[in-house]
């Protein structure tokens, strides 16, 4: 009978496990995800360009190949896989394709490294882009913009006007977030429009020479910029490199 008994168990184990594999999603190109309806689960390979900090078990991710961009949010990482998530790296990636204001990301994320040469993403001008309606295809893509012009925000409550401000409503300080820094938030002129650009702290903080530039800009400078075009209720690009305007 105990033989019977760890037999048909061993034949549910087995069915179970083929079931599983059976379930597992294919990758799907780039195309495919982003044809993909919001909730659908996913499964991509791409290559990391930058993450934010690891903390708590999580790590979210800069992606993008040679087809498209990706932004993952909160991916399931061990710390020590953190340190091995450098540019170039290229990644598989379970998930759901969510929406939050606008940004299309990968939510609930899970990873393997995957076999394959490192690819690292060139920025694409996009100087010409910005202001039409073609920009939003270009969601979380690594891009160049030249000749942004640094308009003045202003602060509620406050008198003045600044060329940047610590967190959107002025609130923050440089030694804030575990002493990485607020975010910065700054404004520029594109092309006769303005757009509020930012520096994430947990991917830029306030020891890199993009923090440090913003907090040096003074209201009328013209620069040249690279960033992440991120989304929320529109453009609202996260920036790694700010340099004056060649």
């Amino acid at each position: 009978m105990k033989k019977i008994l760890c037999l048909v168990l061993f034949l549910a184990l087995a069915l179970s496990t083929t079931l599983a594999f059976a379930e597992e999603p294919a990758v799907m190109s780039y195309e495919e995800y982003a044809a993909a309806a919001v909730e659908d689960e996913v499964c991509v390979e791409t290559y990391v360009q930058a993450t934010q900090s690891w903390w708590d078990g999580k790590i979210t991710v800069y992606a993008q190949s040679e087809d498209g961009a990706i932004f993952i949010y909160n991916m399931a990482c061990a710390e020590e896989d953190a340190a091995k998530l450098v540019a170039g790296t290229k990644i598989r990636v379970k998930g759901f394709k969510g929406e939050w204001s606008g940004e299309v990301e990968i939510l609930e994320g899970i990873f393997e490294f995957a076999d394959g040469d490192p690819f690292i993403a060139e920025p694409e001008d996009l100087t010409a882009v910005f202001g039409t309606d073609d920009l939003v295809n270009h969601m979380n893509e690594l891009f160049a913009i030249k000749g942004a012009k640094v308009v003045a925000s202003k602060v509620e409550g406050k008198d003045g006007e600044f060329p940047f401000l610590y967190n959107w409503d002025g609130s923050g300080t440089r030694d804030d977030n575990g002493g990485v820094g607020a975010d910065l938030y700054f404004n520029v002129d594109i092309n006769g429009a303005v757009y509020t650009l930012t520096v994430e702290s947990y991917l830029c903080g306030n020891d890199t020479d993009v923090y440090k530039a913003v907090e040096a800009l003074q209201v009328g400078d013209v620069i040249d910029l690279e960033g992440f075009l991120y989304w929320y209720n529109g453009a609202n690009p996260h920036i790694i490199a700010v340099t004056p305007a060649v």
